[in-house]
């Protein structure tokens, strides 16, 4: 091991251990077991390298060797002013604010009663009635392979416990924003957690927003679960827009119970790298699971997204869409699992990887797999990587459309397949503008949106 890496899980373990002389000090028993056991697994892991599968395409060298400082008090919160741009705020919903990982009351709108809907911060829930944790907070393996998983169970002490009682339909969604900055420029962490529990026969639409102060390096290791009962319905978008230096690393997990319809739309425009491991077990029967991803990036910019879905039981469907645009000396990575277990009959599965290249310097690397071990399925799966169809600019410049144009709107419709899949206005508006500011000329195209 590396002297610089050996530090920094020093480092790690260091502040875990004066933590838990202070903070943690407070925290059930439980609870500090499970950190205990987190904090075990990554040193005892480390960071993962190029020789690990499940990281061979993405180098965190840049991460291992550098010390980020856990989140400082700040002199001064962004205004929500300041904040406009991520807070959708054309759009009806319940809106909860995070600064460096940690809620902040006055930038939020929640509602302070909503018939047994419960919708605070984790700091909070752990300082009140920390019981209701236990059931769900990392009881399903959402660390064990992933350090920086293990990262967030060792260190998270706040952000979002979302409690969705049974027959309750909520008519707005919920936004998540967690919003980074220093202050001083300096490298700092934070761990957002994310606790979503829907139970029998609900319906939720919940947002996970990432962004930052333009220019400044930070690392976000985030961790959402989702534990649904049955006959529930779950939207869930999240857009990720870090700083161009940030770092991005983030785990879900949902458990699916019989008969949800489970719909995850997630967006990657921000951050220099960012990892995104997709994890949905498919536990009873009569389950529909739709994963659609994009990833549009530049310069150097890096994007790994990790899918498993675990066909647990007999009767279900899944279905992936994961696009990628890569200009210049971007790289992304696709790496997405359909285990679908023996006695997991009736399947049907289908997943599907399509990446566009704008530049010779771009790359990616697609890993579609199928682990098939019952008889009575049917599942497909699929990669393409290539650059805009010479036909199609033809026959666009043929009808007056000048090059850069053309190509433009062949970029653009790319994209856009997976974004107008995204049932919110204000999310699917707001990210269409962003899609066309990476175009060059983008004011072209305005009249097309």
């Amino acid at each position: 091991m590396a002297a610089a890496v050996k530090s920094t899980i020093d480092h790690y373990l260091s502040r875990f251990e004066a933590r838990e002389k202070t903070e943690t000090r407070r925290e059930p028993a439980w609870l500090r077991e499970i950190r205990k056991e987190a904090i075990a697994r990554f040193v005892e892991r480390g960071f993962p390298t190029l020789r690990d599968e499940e990281w061979r395409y993405t180098n965190v060298s840049a991460i291992a060797e550098a010390i980020f400082q856990e989140t400082p008090s700040l002199k001064r919160n962004p205004t929500r002013k300041e904040l406009t741009p991520f807070l959708f705020s054309e759009m009806k919903g319940y809106h909860l604010v995070f600064i460096n990982g940690i809620f902040s009351k006055s930038l939020s709108t929640v509602p302070s009663s909503l018939k047994g809907v419960k919708m605070v911060s984790l700091a909070e829930i752990l300082a009140t009635d920390p019981a209701c944790l236990e059931p769900y907070f990392a009881r399903k393996g959402s660390d064990e392979e992933n350090p920086f998983a293990a990262l967030n169970t060792a260190f998270a002490r706040d952000g979002a416990y979302i409690y969705i009682p049974k027959e309750t339909a909520l008519d707005k969604p919920i936004h998540l924003l967690f919003y980074n900055t220093s202050g001083t420029g300096e490298p700092i962490v934070s761990y957002p957690r994310i606790l979503l529990v829907a139970g029998r026969e609900s319906k939720v639409t919940v947002i996970e927003h990432y962004a930052g102060a333009a220019g400044e390096t930070y690392l976000t290791g985030a961790v959402t679960e989702i534990v649904s009962g049955e006959n529930t319905v779950i939207d869930h978008y999240k857009l990720q827009r870090e700083s161009e230096a940030g770092y991005h690393f983030s785990t879900m997990l949902a458990q699916l119970d019989a008969n949800c319809r489970f719909t995850s739309n997630s967006v990657n425009l921000g951050g220099a790298m960012s990892r995104n491991d997709l994890n949905v077990l498919l536990d009873a029967e009569g389950i529909d699971c739709v994963l659609n991803g994009l990833s549009m990036i530049a310069g150097r910019q890096h994007v790994d997204n990790r899918l498993r879905v675990e066909h647990a039981k007999p009767h279900c469907r899944s279905v992936e869409l994961f696009k990628y645009v890569l200009d210049g000396k971007a790289r992304g990575v696709f790496r997405g699992t359909i285990h679908v277990h023996p006695n997991a009959q009736k399947t049907d599965a289908k997943q599907t990887n399509k990446n566009l290249l704008l530049s010779d310097e771009a790359e990616v690397d697609t890993l579609p797999q199928l682990e098939i071990y019952a008889d009575d399925v049917k599942c497909t799966h699929g990669a393409t990587v290539g650059q805009l169809d010479e036909n199609e600019l033809f026959y666009l410049r043929s009808r007056g459309i000048d090059l850069e144009t053309a190509r433009n709107l062949l970029t653009f419709a790319f994209a856009g397949d997976i974004v107008h899949r995204i049932r919110i206005n204000e999310i699917r508006s707001e990210i269409d503008k962003l899609l066309f500011a990476r175009l060059p000329k983008c004011h072209i195209l305005e009249k097309v949106s």
